[in-house]
């Protein structure tokens, strides 16, 4: 009975969820207005809800194990959820109007329970332990995302790009899946933590480990967005509508480093030598392809498409910087350093597609560089919170993008490495060239002339969040200590269990 209960404990988040997303479903099909109301206002008070939920397990700081070690509740997954429902939250603030003008909550309010539907997933893959738990959030993730982005069903740009992510997404989900089958051949378990003692114990042979790690690490490249598996996120970005858009930009990108550390840290640490060889290939690719393709780019959403490929390459970094010779020292510092870049890069990517959002009115996307030309003419606190997000970007200080590259830089530094500070170095000038294209666009929004004379208007719930986003980045950039802390304490307990 107690084990029951506890079992139901650890999943009650995901319970309520999926409770409240079916409940939403059945309630929307009696809503008839434009601006889906009732539905809307239920989405708000369950991601609030589900957010409280998350936030007061985290802190708490205890780890329970539930339907025999298949899911976990601990520190670090309970802060990624509160995080990821937050950013939700957020993203249905600021993509209700939108989807409204451009009727896409006409037939039904479809966007906001796919969206919770996507979270339930990204929930379900920060909670697994075992190989198919996993699996099965991330495909309920993906499929949901799938359909949001063909949401606007007589669009061809939209239809188009989610064809193209559902078939490179399920390439990439095959590769997850024939890594995971192999580790699972070679070591008879699903558990990651029956994976890690076997793996530890140096029973299996080694090629057969690293032939699937290389396919595990294809596919969470592929969520990540890292070069070369990147081909997918400039023509979703870009196709896919405004609103999904920063869906998809921003709480499944917690999700996969989630996974990140759930398969690779916890399960497969004892390979770290190979698999962090493996993420530093990626981390160049990605840091290069990203922001030197970035430059050409005069589309406003491929642009920041570019620029996220670049800005996973440090989450990279930090994830392979735990583990020096064998030794673990590091891990905590290097993990916490990644999991804070994330999240702060989540922060400024809801503020960034927030605003374009916000720019965006009936018949107009507000999707090209030029279109935010004499921005500061025409809205001078949205042209500054424009600004916020594209300096912390850049890692201009004393912006939050600052300092989480100065903490991955950090935790490569102190290994005393040569080819960890090579990276480090490497980083740097790269994200030097970055700063142009970021600089071009606050360039355009303060020094050319606009292009229309049109006031920007918006509901008054979307001004607050949006400033009280842009005020974040602002505020974290100078007082970064206490997120610092929580992502040190959330890994450090998490990997203590």
């Amino acid at each position: 009975m107690l084990d029951n209960y506890r079992d139901l404990i650890v999943v009650s988040p995901e319970i309520l969820l999926l409770g409240m997303a079916c409940l939403i479903a059945l309630v929307d099909l009696g809503v008839k207005t434009r601006l889906r109301e009732l539905t809307y206002w239920l989405t708000i008070l369950t991601l609030g809800a589900v957010a409280w939920f998350t936030a007061d397990f985290a802190a708490h700081g205890d780890t329970w194990y539930g339907f025999g070690r298949m899911v976990v509740s601990d520190p670090m997954g309970n802060w990624l959820k509160c995080f990821a429902s937050v950013a939700m939250l957020v993203c249905m603030v600021y993509g209700r109007p939108y989807a409204a003008d451009r009727d896409m909550l006409r037939s039904g309010g479809e966007l906001f329970t796919l969206s919770l539907f996507a979270l339930l997933g990204i929930f379900v893959m920060i909670s697994g332990m075992n190989f198919l738990v996993l699996y099965l959030g991330l495909e309920l993730l993906t499929l949901s995302s799938y359909a949001l982005v063909a949401l606007r069903r007589d669009h061809a740009v939209s239809t188009e790009a989610a064809m193209k992510y559902f078939v490179l997404g399920a390439m990439a989900s095959g590769f997850l899946l024939y890594g995971l089958s192999m580790i699972y051949g070679a070591t008879g378990s699903l558990d990651t933590a029956t994976v890690f003692k076997v793996v530890n114990s140096a029973q299996v042979k080694h090629q057969v480990l690293v032939y699937g790690l290389v396919f595990i690490v294809a596919g969470l490249g592929f969520k990540l967005g890292a070069a070369p598996f990147h081909m997918w996120i400039p023509d979703v970005y870009q196709g896919a509508p405004t609103a999904v858009t920063l869906i998809i930009g921003s709480a499944p990108e917690l999700a996969a480093f989630a996974i990140a550390i759930r398969l690779l840290v916890e399960g497969l640490l004892p390979l770290a030598i190979d698999w962090q060889q493996m993420l530093a290939i990626l981390a160049v690719c990605s840091l290069l392809i990203g922001n030197l393709a970035a430059i050409a780019q005069s589309n406003l959403k491929r642009m920041l498409a570019y620029s996220t490929i670049g800005q996973m390459g440090f989450v990279l970094l930090g994830l392979m910087a735990g583990v020096v010779n064998g030794n673990t020292l590091s891990a905590a510092n290097a993990y916490s350093s990644a999991m804070f870049y994330i999240v702060t890069y989540v922060l400024t990517t809801l503020a960034s597609f927030g605003t374009i959002l916000l720019l965006a009115r009936e018949g107009f996307e507000s999707e090209e560089i030029a279109d935010l030309a004499g921005l500061n003419q025409r809205s001078p606190l949205y042209a500054a919170i424009m600004s916020v997000c594209l300096f912390s970007l850049a890692g201009v200080p004393p912006l939050v993008g600052f300092y989480a590259k100065l903490a991955v830089l950090q935790a490569l530094v102190v290994s005393g490495q040569a080819s960890y500070i090579a990276l480090a170095v490497f980083a740097v000038i790269l994200s030097l060239i970055a700063a142009f294209y970021y600089l071009r666009v606050v360039k355009v929004m303060y020094f050319d002339e606009p292009i229309t004379a049109t006031t920007v208007s918006a509901p008054t719930e979307v001004r607050v969040v949006l400033a009280i986003n842009g005020a974040l980045v602002l505020a974290l950039g100078i007082l970064p200590g206490g997120l610092m802390t929580l992502c040190r304490d959330a890994i450090v307990q998490t990997l203590g269990t």
